[in-house]
């Protein structure tokens, strides 16, 4: 493996940088340094909101290029590089059905603000690591402002409980089973792939120049941009096919080994 080449590291957040406590390690902001210090560019992606991200990466914000929203939306420092916004009517359908499949907990997720309803409390509890952001509707249902993704909450399996009833959407959608609880819905292009694409264009950045991290389904497109893709440990069996190499868990700092090979290269 020659890592001679990269010049830019992308890694997803929850179950890849972050342990299992949603932690990132002091180790890795070491290492951030000495990849700054070398001219590698750093692009945090996750389907995460923005500002959950970037708290998250307080103390290197203005150093990074984030990728939020499961691509829906990205930016670097106040330059907005996309926006991809979900078509009302499709939020409506959507929800429409959501009505009809107990125990979901949909999240209608703009670029700085999500919306949820009131309905469960351990929901909204859970709600506050992934979204530093959010209001509480009487009813959710279409706004004026734009709608990047539209997340589903189950407790005990997403896959099982949510995608088999949303799993139509496809057709026009992208529909992607991001997490062991969650399902997020967006626009066709709106995934984590099409906002790294253009992140590389602006950067010049090519496929055997770039390291990608992935754990689940929604990193899949964005492992197929890079010749140095890894797979965690605790990764999904469809991203273990997918990507070219493996490292240990989120809780092995299965990133940060690797890492460490890069900034020792």
């Amino acid at each position: 493996m020659d890592l001679s080449k990269i010049r830019m590291v992308v890694t997803d957040m929850d179950g890849t940088l972050l342990n299992s406590k949603h932690e990132v390690s002091d180790y890795f902001f070491e290492l951030f340094s000495a990849l700054k210090s070398k001219g590698i560019l750093f692009v945090a992606a996750s389907g995460r909101q923005y500002n959950s991200i970037i708290d998250k990466l307080d103390s290197i914000k203005n150093d990074i290029i984030v990728i939020a929203e499961n691509g829906g939306f990205a930016k670097q420092n106040e330059n907005e590089i996309l926006s991809t916004p979900l078509n009302n009517n499709y939020i409506k359908d959507v929800l429409k059905t959501l009505k009809e499949v107990p125990n979901t907990h949909p999240v209608l997720c703009g670029k700085h603000m999500a919306y949820i309803s009131g309905e469960s409390n351990a929901f909204v509890e859970k709600l506050k690591e992934y979204y530093t952001q959010f209001e509480i509707m009487e009813e959710l249902k279409p706004l004026d402002t734009e709608i990047l993704k539209i997340a589903i909450y189950h407790f005990e399996s997403s896959e099982k409980y949510i995608y088999p009833h949303v799993k139509h959407f496809e057709e026009n959608l992208q529909v992607k089973v991001s997490g062991e609880n969650w399902v997020d819905i967006s626009s066709p292009n709106a995934h984590k792939g099409y906002a790294l694409e253009k992140v590389m264009q602006i950067y010049g950045i090519k496929s055997h120049e770039i390291m990608v991290f992935g754990d689940y389904n929604n990193d899949l497109e964005m492992l197929e941009l890079s010749d140095y893709s890894f797979a965690m440990e605790n990764a999904h069996p469809n991203i273990k096919e997918a990507a070219k190499y493996s490292t240990l868990s989120n809780d092995e700092m299965g990133v940060e080994l690797q890492l460490k090979k890069l900034v020792l290269r």
